[in-house]
């Protein structure tokens, strides 16, 4: 036996990883493209609804329904920073731009809430789950994010609706985390309490885990939010339109005015969802004991009307 081997094993020894992989993906591709595609349908008749509804509504009635809707769910300073922000990204010339990338943040974040949730619900519920899921967690979010645009463009192809579902898969992982986390913080006390007056494990859910765990599971709603503006970017290159796009045509041209103009928009967009997501995980007591509909413009309606 060469001696060699002990010293150097991994020059003749190694796992054909690579191999495996593409031939996976020629198997996949091969085998079951046709689900892929049908995945694609629904998720593309939901952006294109979306982004049709955004760009084709007036640029003033929706600066007006963002001011109010921040100014509703978190505060007045939340509907001015979202009314002063909506109106600097139109003064640049970014405002359709930033209507398609609000629609792809829109419905990536949507189907994320939508898969994340209950999953995260689920795996507060069972060890089991959460000790197999945990490990594909750690994988997702540990993996470079430009590894994630390989699978996507073999199986889905290029375009928004492909940026879409990428985005889906790089932002849910804290969802998950972080509803996990927020459902295994409840109090025990409050749960026993529940299950003595006879509430059923649905009920306990609805009316007591999930109110008290709703600003852990809105930080990772945040998250979420966040993390798909960073991937709007990164999906740009797989033909993704909007304000990633004029970053990265800016980036290839070295046109600093192209990439300030979409990366200010892209700043403006993420300060403004992350002060209406925060206003969502606000507590009765951060209102100063006022329900999310007894204050803003609904509040200051109802007390007109009363009057």
């Amino acid at each position: 036996m060469d001696p060699s081997i002990f010293l150097d094993p991994f020059a003749s020894v190694q796992l054909p990883l690579a191999e495996w992989a593409n031939d996976s993906m020629r198997w996949v591709t091969k085998n079951y493209r046709f689900v892929f595609q049908a995945i694609k349908a629904p998720v593309k008749e939901v952006l294109d609804f979306v982004e049709d509804g955004l760009r084709g509504a007036p640029q003033t009635l929706l600066i007006v329904i963002f001011t109010l809707f921040a100014w509703q769910v978190a505060n007045r300073a939340t509907g001015i920073v979202t009314l002063f922000g909506l109106i600097v990204i139109g003064l640049i010339g970014a405002w359709d731009p930033a209507m398609t990338s609000l629609a792809g943040l829109v419905t990536a974040v949507s189907l994320s809430v939508l898969f994340g949730l209950p999953l995260g619900i689920l795996c507060a519920r069972v060890n089991v789950v959460w000790a197999l899921v945990r490990p594909v967690l750690d994988f997702m979010q540990t993996i470079p994010s430009f590894t994630y645009l390989v699978p996507v463009i073999l199986l889905f192809g290029i375009g928004n609706v492909p940026g879409v579902i990428v985005t889906v898969f790089f932002a849910t992982p804290p969802l998950i985390r972080l509803t996990n986390l927020g459902l295994r913080e409840v109090r025990s006390d409050l749960v026993e309490a529940a299950d003595a007056f006879g509430a059923s494990p649905m009920k306990r859910l609805w009316s007591i885990e999930l109110p008290l765990a709703r600003p852990t599971i809105m930080a990772g709603v945040n998250q979420t939010v966040m993390l798909s503006l960073v991937m709007s970017v990164i999906a740009s290159m797989i033909s993704v339109a909007g304000l990633g796009r004029l970053v990265l045509v800016g980036i290839s041209q070295l046109d600093l005015a192209r990439a300030a103009i979409g990366g200010l928009g892209i700043v403006l967009l993420a300060i403004i969802f992350d002060r209406i997501t925060q206003g969502f995980g606000f507590t009765r007591r951060d209102r100063g004991g006022l329900g999310i509909w007894e204050q803003g413009p609904v509040g200051w309606l109802r007390s007109r009307l009363k009057t």
